[in-house]
C-alpha cells in the first residue's frame, strides 16, 4: 500500500498557490512540490489530492491511502457534493480517478499532516 499525505495553500485568497506531496512506499519517502497560480486555499486542496491521485495513477499503483488536513475535500469526497461550484470540477476529477483505484482516504488535523510533510 502507497500513503499519501497532501496538502494545498494559498498566500492570500486567491493568490499564489501551491501543493505539497508525500509518498510513502516500503518506508520509502518521496516529495513532490506543485506551483497552482493564482487560486484560493480550498482550490489548492482540492488540487493536492487530486494531483496525487493522478500520479498514483501514472504509476499504477492501486492500493492507495490518502491523507488531507482539508475537512471541505475529505467531506466533499465522503458525499460527492460540493455546495461550492468552483470545487465541482476538482470533485468530479477526483471522483474519477478513486473510481480506479483501490483507495482508503482519510481526514487528519493539519498538526499531522504538516508533520509528515517535513
Amino acid at each position: 500500500m502507497i500513503h499519501v499525505y497532501t496538502d494545498g495553500a494559498s498566500a492570500g485568497n486567491p493568490g499564489p498557490s501551491g501543493a505539497g506531496l508525500v509518498f510513502i512506499k516500503d518506508g520509502e519517502a518521496q516529495e513532490f512540490r506543485f506551483h497552482l497560480g493564482d487560486k484560493t486555499n480550498h482550490e489548492a486542496e482540492f488540487a493536492a489530492v487530486d494531483i496525487a491521485l493522478e500520479l498514483c495513477l501514472q504509476k499504477e499503483w492501486q492500493q492507495v491511502s490518502v491523507r488531507t488536513d482539508s475537512k471541505l475535500v475529505s467531506d466533499s469526497i465522503e458525499k460527492a457534493h460540493v455546495k461550492t461550484k468552483a470545487y465541482a470540477g476538482y470533485l468530479c476529477s477526483i471522483l474519477d480517478k478513486i473510481a480506479q483505484l483501490e483507495l482508503f482516504f482519510y481526514y487528519v488535523g493539519a498538526k499531522q499532516t504538516k508533520q509528515k510533510s517535513r
